[in-house]
């Protein structure tokens, strides 16, 4: 299998691969290949099918969208032999291409053909560390693709030079190669525009004809050109250029400082000025004057590069993921689940969901750990969910719900007959208590209308006998 220059790649997938051919199917049923544009990932998956004799399935990220597209096309092939009794090799390109809003049950349909598959299935990504892409990370072989260097860039154009005979000069290969930065697949696309166009490839040709690419780089190609900087200029343009936030930014540079440096002091420099970009950053976040941000990548760039004075130098370093990205990424749901206790309980005691996080919540949950006879009575008053009471009680959960369930079955129907019998004669009190009330109001209203009625006769006999004096008198 020749692909030029991924040796670590080939150890990895090549193992695998033959644990596939040779039907034992291996633990991750997928291989998901990453790095920079123009390194060999769709190469090393043609290379492979070409020698093993196998069928290449390929499918592009424009292709399988959507759930009904990869159902369609890519389960079928996945799950059924070939025609002619071949094996097959399912190729998923450009997966990171699939978003997570547009393409609706995309990556789910992915997951699930790698779960039913019976052939070896590789993905290809130039950028795999998107949150949306966990699932198919923890699902596959990681193999890691790299740029490639500009001697073995300089060697493919110059073999394919020897073999399509066209002149080149040697010095012209070599910026065809500096320009195309570790990307083969650009630098023969440019071979080929000025062999076809004019005949020859010389250094005057390159240098009016090919300009130089402004790249964005992916996390670990940022680490690799900003600590084998040796130039202030490298060290900012690799800072520049990262396709990162800037606060992600700084932690991947913050993880991997001990990783690149092994002199005590060195790292301490290196932290000392990543501190620095961090206090700017801090700076433009409350003030948001950007005009601040060349001093943020020139600490973080040359400020950390040029920090190395005794460390040894490593050609190629082996980088790590940030801690604390991988810790939010863990801890998203328990986050979640504590600002939806937040929204719940905050109203109803009429404070913030800030207070009720910094100065409620603690206490709360030493209720719900320590008191779980308590707790329940607060989980039914508060009409807390069964993952919200989870999440207060911890360990004590069980105990807290067993006495959420007695509570509701004591409030649905007494316990005992001789509760019910006590329930049964206060409901027979209440309605003889009920009984003399009304009747005491029934006799009470016909004495007064009794009182009314003799008042009113006495009346009219008075006036009676007045209107007849004063008939006698005139």
């Amino acid at each position: 299998m020749h692909v030029v220059d991924q040796d670590q790649a080939k150890k990895l997938f090549v193992p695998w691969l033959k644990q596939w051919l040779s039907g034992r199917p291996p633990e991750k049923k997928a291989a998901l290949f990453y790095g920079p544009a123009g390194c060999g990932k769709t190469s090393m998956v043609e290379a492979a099918a070409h020698e093993y004799g196998l069928e290449l399935v390929e499918m592009n990220a424009s292709d399988f969208r959507r759930k009904e597209d990869i159902e369609r096309v890519a389960r079928v092939a996945a799950t059924q032999m070939s025609l002619f009794g071949r094996k097959k090799i399912i190729l998923l390109d450009e997966v990171d291409g699939i978003s997570g809003t547009a393409d609706k049950g995309g990556l789910e349909a992915v997951l699930h053909l790698i779960e039913v598959t019976r052939h070896p299935i590789v993905m290809t990504a130039n950028d795999p560390w998107d949150q949306k892409l966990k699932p198919l990370r923890d699902a596959s072989l990681m193999v890691p693709f790299y740029r490639l260097s500009e001697r073995h860039v300089v060697e493919v154009l110059q073999r394919i030079c020897s073999l399509e005979g066209v002149r080149c000069e040697r010095e012209a290969l070599e910026l065809l190669a500096k320009k195309a930065e570790g990307d083969l697949r650009s630098a023969i696309n440019d071979l080929q525009a000025i062999a076809e166009g004019y005949g020859e490839v010389t250094v005057q040709l390159v240098q009016h004809l090919v300009a130089s690419r402004d790249r964005q780089y992916n996390p670990y190609e940022m680490l690799d050109h900003l600590f084998k900087s040796r130039y202030a200029w490298q060290a900012k343009r690799a800072v520049s250029h990262a396709d990162l936030d800037y606060e992600t930014l700084l932690q991947w540079i913050n993880e991997n400082i001990p990783v690149a440096y092994d002199d005590p002091e060195d790292v301490w420099r290196a932290h000392e000025a990543l501190a620095r970009a961090d206090q700017y950053l801090g700076r433009i976040r409350k003030s948001l004057d950007w005009s601040l941000l060349s001093y943020v990548f020139d600490l973080a760039g040359p400020g950390v590069a040029l920090a190395r004075k005794r460390s040894r130098w490593r050609y190629r370093y082996k980088f790590n993921y940030p801690e604390k990205i991988k810790l939010m990424a863990q801890t998203k749901e328990q986050r979640e689940l504590r600002e939806a206790i937040a929204a719940h309980l905050a109203p109803k005691l009429l404070i913030s969901k800030k207070r009720f996080r910094s100065e409620v919540l603690p206490f709360l949950q030493i209720i719900f750990r320590y008191n779980p006879r308590y707790a329940a009575r607060l989980a039914i008053g508060y009409n807390l969910t069964e993952r919200m009471v989870k999440y207060l009680a911890g360990p004590a959960a069980s105990e807290v719900l067993e006495h959420v369930r007695l509570l509701l079955m004591r409030m649905e129907k007494p316990a005992t007959a001789a509760e019910a019998a006590k329930t049964a004669e206060a409901r027979t009190a209440a309605k003889a208590s009920t009984a003399a009330t009304a009747s005491a109001r029934t006799t009470t209203t016909t004495r007064r209308t009794t009182t009314r009625r003799s008042t009113t006769r006495r009346t009219r006999r008075s006036r009676s006998t007045g209107s007849g004096k004063q008939r006698t008198l005139f």
